[in-house]
């Protein structure tokens, strides 16, 4: 099923012009308690090209597709993943220890992790 899902997100960079620096499980199956019929829970960061990046037009900040049996696939700007980290979202926190990777830049995920140590808050993560 990796594989599947490393091509899933090869073809979605390819065909939204985005490069993924990080992908992960995001669902019971991350946290060792999936269901019989759980499907993949596949969360990513990516980011634009630096001409989109600069754009003064308004983007989506994310993109989503379609849920099947088996794949529930969604990704972040990287941009919106740090707003998120800056407001001490508790959602990029949970990304980045998931213990199923399926891609990441290289050192991406412990860059990001060390970066939130200054932004998490116990108080407003209580109330996820």
């Amino acid at each position: 099923m990796k594989t599947i899902i490393r091509n899933k997100l090869l073809k979605i960079e390819k065909s939204n012009q985005i490069k993924i620096i990080f992908a992960n499980e995001s669902g019971s199956r991350a946290w060792g308690f999936p269901l019989p019929d759980s499907d993949y829970d596949v969360r990513f960061i990516y980011v634009k090209p630096l001409k989109s990046s600069l754009s003064i037009a308004s983007e989506n900040d994310f993109l989503s597709f379609p849920i099947n049996v088996e794949l529930d696939v969604c990704g972040w700007d990287l941009k919106k993943v740090l707003q998120l980290v800056y407001k001490s979202n508790t959602i990029p926190f949970e990304w980045l220890q998931s213990p199923i990777v399926y891609m990441e830049q290289d050192g991406f995920k412990e860059s990001l992790f060390l970066l939130c140590q200054n932004y998490f808050g116990a108080k407003s993560n209580i109330h996820h």
